[in-house]
């Protein structure tokens, strides 16, 4: 199976276009503070990826000049990972991503509702909740992201059949001329 690079560059590049929109919703939303459909597209980006940006803020003082710089730097090094001959690139790209889009749902829980809160009790008797916001694009994330790993798994282990398989046949080759 040959991997398609595009493939791999999707679910990073959507992670980092939420990421843009909702820069940009929010530098809109300053312009024009009265606008209802700016307010709903802020409100559903928000709280998935404000949380995420506070933290990113702090440690690029608030700068959204810089914010915007740092998604397109970020978007480039992932093409190129992603594009990358070797498979470790790509795969390092692609579950970064996902640690960063699984980091932007759950600390995004904090809007608690009766249903988004699952209490587990461990074996030991410790109880714990899980608070995760299910919003349409926390499901749409958690889907793309699943479904890219398994994919960039499916590559991964392909490219690795490939790599035994002409090592046998040289070995083979090898055994022949001896």
């Amino acid at each position: 199976m040959k991997r398609k690079p595009l493939l791999l560059f999707a679910f990073p590049a959507f992670v980092l276009l939420i990421l843009a929109t909702e820069r940009t919703a929010t530098v809109l939303l300053g312009t024009y503070p009265a606008s209802a459909n700016m307010w709903r597209i802020w409100l559903a980006l928000h709280p998935s990826s404000g949380m995420f940006w506070q933290q990113v803020d702090f440690y690029l003082a608030g700068s959204m000049g810089l914010d915007f710089a740092l998604l397109g730097a970020v978007l480039g090094v992932c093409w190129v990972a992603c594009r990358a001959r070797s498979s470790a690139a790509f795969f390092l790209a692609n579950h970064g991503t996902l640690i960063v889009a699984a980091s932007m749902i759950f600390i995004g829980g904090h809007s608690q509702t009766a249903s988004t809160i699952a209490a587990f009790t461990a074996p030991s008797g410790f109880q714990f909740s899980l608070v995760m916001d299910f919003t349409w694009l926390n499901g749409l994330l958690s889907v793309m992201g699943v479904a890219t790993c398994a994919y960039c798994h499916f590559a991964y282990l392909g490219e690795l059949r490939m790599r035994v398989e002409s090592r046998r046949v040289r070995v083979l080759a090898l055994q022949r001329d001896f």
